[in-house]
């Protein structure tokens, strides 16, 4: 495959799988409604270094070794397992909690360090996520790529992943999505804590069942 129909082939996959619902959207809506603009930017921001960091990850064969040795692969799983659920069960608990948002716009008041630490931890606990980068890298990236290639796929990956999240941080930020969300803000945080400790229990229990 010519080096730039690779390089379209494999941002076009990660486009649509960045776009897909997951904990990663949803925990970047809840910031941008729930705190600030400003916060769910930040954690937009941070989903676009973990994107950088599993297309380096990729990039180095982390798939193949993944597929070769079945005890570090369920190791992720249980890991990122165990870390969605911890946040599914903290989103919870503070769903009946009354909450004091900033402003449209404003920065959260606990700063913007926190943020893009949750948005990058989220990103780099999903295995499932590592898996699509490394399975995309391997069935489309040349098997001797161009210098250029490998220079401009981090860069694009950042680009999608932080800018399809700062999209959404934007959009759910606005008003009247915020408006919505103060009102019915137990039952969403319930839903959204109940989807994400979904997808938590599933990676625990796939780390717990033994391969074939």
């Amino acid at each position: 495959m010519e080096p730039a129909f690779a390089l379209a082939g494999i941002l076009g996959a990660l486009a649509v799988g960045a776009a897909s619902p997951g904990p990663s959207f949803v925990l970047v809506a809840r910031t941008s409604v729930a705190v600030s603009r400003r916060a769910g930017l930040a954690a937009a921001l941070g989903m676009g270094v973990g994107g950088v960091v599993f297309a380096a990850l990729a990039l180095l064969g982390l798939h193949a070794l993944l597929m070769q040795v079945g005890w570090l692969h369920a190791v992720l799983k249980l890991a990122g397992g165990v870390y969605l659920v911890w946040l599914a069960v903290r989103i919870w608990r503070g769903a009946a909690e009354p909450l004091a948002v900033a402003e449209q716009g404003d920065t959260a008041p606990a700063g913007l360090a926190r943020p893009f630490i949750f948005g990058l931890t989220t990103q780099l606990c999903n295995p499932k996520t590592a898996i699509v980068y490394g399975s995309i890298f391997a069935a489309l990236l040349p098997a001797n790529p161009p210098g250029w290639l490998l220079s401009v796929l981090p860069p694009s990956v950042f680009l999608i992943e932080a800018g399809w999240y700062a999209a959404v941080a934007l959009a759910f930020s606005a008003g009247r999505p915020r408006a919505a969300y103060l009102r019915f803000k137990s039952w969403i945080d319930r839903v959204a804590a109940t989807a994400i400790g979904a997808l938590g229990l599933r990676l625990v229990a796939d780390a717990a069942t033994p391969a074939p």
